[in-house]
């Protein structure tokens, strides 16, 4: 199953509010609120590469408030 961590900035203030439209997101499994360059960490998971991509794209860079987002594919999962 294909899957991302997606670093996200958001504007000043809505980080809380970011956090919980990603929560409702059935692809999101994870939500990180961090200090640094980003402010939130979401970790995505999705049926195929296409559908991971399509949630990326239009939904979470397209919510409300975020600014930018730097997406990392896993390319290979280590226990």
């Amino acid at each position: 199953m294909p899957m991302a961590y997606v670093l996200i900035t958001t504007e000043t203030g809505a980080v809380d509010s970011v956090l919980e439209s990603l929560k409702k997101m059935d692809s999101v499994k994870e939500t990180y609120m961090v200090y640094g360059v980003y402010d939130v960490i979401a970790t995505v998971k999705a049926e195929t590469m296409e559908k991971l991509k399509e949630i990326v794209t239009w939904n979470l860079r397209s919510l409300d408030k975020v600014r930018s987002t730097l997406t990392m594919i896993v390319i290979e999962e280590t226990a």
